[in-house]
């Protein structure tokens, strides 16, 4: 494909906005899943657990790739598996909509997941490679389109099950996908090693991290990233219970169909703007203090929510707030990353960070859904992750949580 003839400078915005884009197109199978699994259980009957199956397969498979994608990308370019990936985004919602029962579902469902995990890491290095100098901006910005993305969709997504039903809304959604992917991956570049070095204004980080490149094998030997790990892990478990459950949580509390539906907008919107503001407060105050402010205030929110979830207002705005403050750890450590380990094997280092999801796909998936089935209520796995994230909150302070030392 011909190159766009634009400065780097600004080829560098046509590209985030592509990964902007792109983003918002493969969040419908994370943050739509929820109208999915319900239409499921209404029409099909699945139990909690077999749903949460489905999603927890989900993000094993679109997590587990992104370190092979990730080198091969870093290795070769992005633009290949960028294409390949989009193929099999589209073919998974298109396959799901031709065997919707559970196996084929659950094969077919975390094929797409292959190719959204591979979009995401090469969209989120784009961001981290191309903006040395504005990185928790940027990587901000590019995940936000992952957070915000479903509110375009939801209330479409919505009507369609109930109008359509479950195979045409799959059907359709598959089309579009590939329309508007395969273009857009086709964009696909990272900067050359000149561009990366220094060809953009670059200031010292708020982390004040040094430019050591570390590869991977180099990335795991330091204490540091298992303290990333751990904490992104338990803290992203809270949104994904939203994206898993949103619609089981709001009939548990009973929450009128006036407020869900406004939940399907300004949630995905509250959820994505998270991730422009604590990218955007990382760059000025450091992510380390970022994250102990945000992670703090998202524990104090759940706890809220189990305790005052059943008056329909507090519920509402409840889950506004967690949205606002649960989507900070997908801009803060790919920024995080590139800041403690350099950018050149970023999107080898971030794929092998953000495995950390299945973990957290596994929380709010399957097990949530196990929970629920024994206890009745969503009460044991609201508070077990609120418990987490306050713990998050306290290993990212900066006696714990700092740049590695380069020797």
């Amino acid at each position: 494909m011909t190159e766009l003839n634009l400065e780097p400078n600004r080829y560098r915005w046509v590209l985030l906005l592509a990964a902007f884009c792109v983003m918002m197109v493969i969040s419908i199978y994370q943050y739509s899943w929820f109208l999915f699994a319900f239409k499921i259980q209404k029409d099909l009957g699945w139990s909690l657990a077999s749903l949460g199956l489905i999603y927890t397969i989900f993000h094993y498979t679109s997590t587990l790739i992104m370190p092979f994608s990730g080198f091969i990308a870093d290795t070769y370019g992005p633009r290949r598996v960028a294409f390949i990936a989009a193929v099999l985004v589209g073919a998974g919602f298109l396959l799901c909509a031709l065997y919707p029962s559970p196996w084929p579902m659950r094969i077919f469902y975390g094929i797409g997941g292959i190719g959204g995990g591979v979009l995401y890491g090469v969209s989120t290095a784009t961001a981290i490679k191309w903006f040395p100098d504005r990185r928790g901006f940027a990587t901000g910005l590019a995940v936000f389109g992952f957070g915000a993305g479903t509110a375009l969709f939801n209330i479409g997504i919505e009507k369609s099950l109930d109008v359509n039903g479950l195979a045409a809304t799959f059907r359709q959604l598959g089309l579009l996908m590939l329309i508007v992917l395969i273009p857009l991956s086709l964009i696909y570049k990272y900067p050359e090693t000149a561009a990366r070095a220094g060809a953009y204004p670059k200031k010292p980080t708020a982390s004040g991290a040094g430019v050591r490149e570390f590869r991977p094998v180099e990335m795991l030997g330091t204490y540091q990233w298992y303290l990333i790990y751990f904490a992104f892990s338990f803290t992203i478990s809270i949104v994904l219970i939203f994206g898993a459950q949103m619609k089981m949580l709001a009939k548990e509390y009973n929450l009128s169909q006036g407020y869900f539906s406004a939940l399907l907008i300004l949630f995905p919107l509250a959820n994505g703007l998270s991730r422009v503001l604590a990218g955007a407060v990382s760059d000025r105050i450091g992510r380390e203090k970022t994250m102990m402010i945000f992670y703090s205030l998202l524990s104090l929110s759940i706890f809220m929510l189990v305790f005052l979830g059943n008056i329909p207002l507090l519920f509402f705005i409840i889950v506004i707030v967690a949205a606002l403050l649960g989507g900070a750890p997908f801009a803060l450590y790919p920024a995080t990353i590139g800041d403690y380990y350099g950018a050149k094997f970023s999107t080898t280092n971030y794929g092998i960070t953000y495995t950390a999801k299945a973990w957290a796909g596994l929380i709010s998936g399957w097990l949530s859904g196990f929970l629920v089935t024994k206890f009745g209520s969503y009460t044991i796995p609201l508070i077990a992750v609120a418990l987490c994230s306050l713990l998050a909150a306290l290993v990212s302070n900066r006696r714990l949580m700092k740049p590695p030392v380069i020797e």
